[in-house]
């Protein structure tokens, strides 16, 4: 099968015919054909089910406060394509991006001209590989890489990481990468590199001994910042504020996380020990600059709060599996207990029931939408789901965004955005918001 389009962005999202195909092969064959450029930087890797982008979006930006050229790359994008690569802290200019493209075209048609690759990579196969090379010609010094599913076959997983972070591992992705923990947490621990600095907070008992496991294996070093960090921390209005974090190197506090969630300490904890432990591969990152990492960094789309009009504000968060949505609705309950309206849709491969149930009494009244995906579950499902799965709550569908929004807002003046990545992109894009929208107070009633 052909991509026939000229224009190399397009080209890019032609790839996406081509659906999920985990394996090393092709995307080590394609680099190796663009001189290798992910081996003129160090890396870093974040893998994990829930987590991984925050704890990226951390690491990337301490190592920028540190003074370092730092490139980081993540999946999947909320708007813009360009979202996905970033160079000191800058989305990658469309002009690049599309001369990158180009050039990952160029090779991918020689490649198969000459029958050096058999088939046409995948999306992520070929956004990995431009990540690679505009971070080449960036010069940057180091790049967070973030892991787009599972590990041991994904794209990302061709480099050879001087750090690995893997915040949590939960249940998602089973069609790929099997149906327990215990399966899910080797795909993750696939990462893992020979001498490698591994550090986790996930404590669970069968993913940990699967990682345990791949460290042992592969002569690796573990650190477990759950255990060997002592936090004292309390939540107001929404927020985490931290009197004291307590790590093997130093004392840190009093500060706020500027992400929101209780979740956000255990991520916090993952960038924090990965920042400090990178000191044996030679890069010293001063505590300032680890303090600013977790209460200066901003990951829009992840229990974003977003004041649109007095009358009219929005939580975000894609919570797209049941760890995530119990996260999702333990943060509501904190400091909302009477729960919420929520906007809801989802792709076909989610576990929408237990989604549902997750989110508990935290959602007060439902409005299923559609988005715009191959992968997407139809209105008709979604709103059937709902039915049988939670016939305690009030239920509206529309598949017009807009209204679905205006009939959230008709139950009260805030509103829960969910399910979905592609949502939440959705919503940003239809009300044209930037990361300055974003408010990190309340409105006044649920203060």
């Amino acid at each position: 099968m052909s991509v026939p389009t000229q224009d190399p962005i397009a080209y890019l999202f032609g790839l996406e015919q081509f659906g999920i195909k985990l394996g090393l092969k092709t995307i080590r064959r394609l680099v190796a054909s663009l001189g290798a450029p992910e081996r003129t930087f160090h890396t870093i890797l974040v893998a994990g089910t829930n987590g991984k982008g925050s704890v990226a979006a951390m690491v990337e930006h301490g190592l920028r406060t540190s003074g370092l050229r730092v490139g980081l790359f993540t999946s999947p994008h909320l708007v813009k394509i360009n979202e996905r690569f970033m160079i000191n802290g800058q989305c990658v200019d469309t002009t690049t991006l599309k001369a990158g493209a180009q050039r990952i075209k160029d090779t991918v048609n020689a490649l198969i001209r000459s029958g050096d690759l058999q088939h046409h990579p995948t999306f992520f196969e070929a956004t990995t590989a431009l990540a690679f090379v505009l971070f080449e010609q960036a010069s940057v010094d180091i790049a967070v890489v973030e892991v787009g599913m599972g590990g041991r076959f994904d794209a990302t997983n061709m480099v050879t990481p001087i750090g690995i972070g893997i915040p949590s591992i939960d249940i998602d992705h089973q069609q790929f990468l099997g149906d327990t923990l215990e399966e899910i947490a080797y795909e993750k621990a696939g990462v893992i590199k020979p001498n490698s600095l591994v550090v986790t907070t996930e404590e669970k008992k069968e993913p940990l001994k699967v990682l345990r496991s791949a460290v042992t294996k592969q002569n690796a070093r573990l650190v477990q910042a759950n255990i060997d960090v002592e936090v004292m921390s309390y939540t107001k209005n929404g927020l985490t504020f931290i009197e004291k974090i307590m790590t093997p190197h130093r004392c840190y506090g009093p500060l706020q996380l500027s992400l929101r969630g209780h979740h956000q300490i255990n991520n916090a904890l993952v960038a924090v020990r990965l920042l400090e432990e990178l000191s044996d591969s030679g890069i010293d990152v001063p505590a300032k600059a680890i303090v600013d990492a977790i209460t200066k960094v901003r990951w829009p789309g992840r229990l974003e709060l977003v004041k649109i009009s007095p009358k009219r504000n929005l939580l975000l968060d894609p919570a797209h599996n049941v760890a995530a949505a119990a996260m999702l609705g333990a943060y509501i309950n904190q400091w909302c207990p009477q729960g919420l309206p929520f906007v809801f849709s989802a792709l076909r491969d989610k576990d929408v029931s237990g989604i549902l149930r997750a989110l508990d009494n935290a959602i007060t009244h439902i409005v299923c939408t559609s988005i715009n995906s191959s992968r997407a579950q139809s209105l008709e499902q979604l709103t059937q789901t709902v039915r049988e799965t939670r016939p305690d709550i009030s239920l509206d569908a529309n598949k017009n965004l807009s209204k679905a929004l205006d009939l959230c807002w008709n139950k009260g003046p805030l509103a829960v955005v969910t399910g979905s990545v592609f949502l939440v992109g959705a919503v940003r894009e239809t009300l044209a918001l930037d990361d300055q929208d974003s408010n990190t107070s309340l409105p006044h009633m649920y203060n």
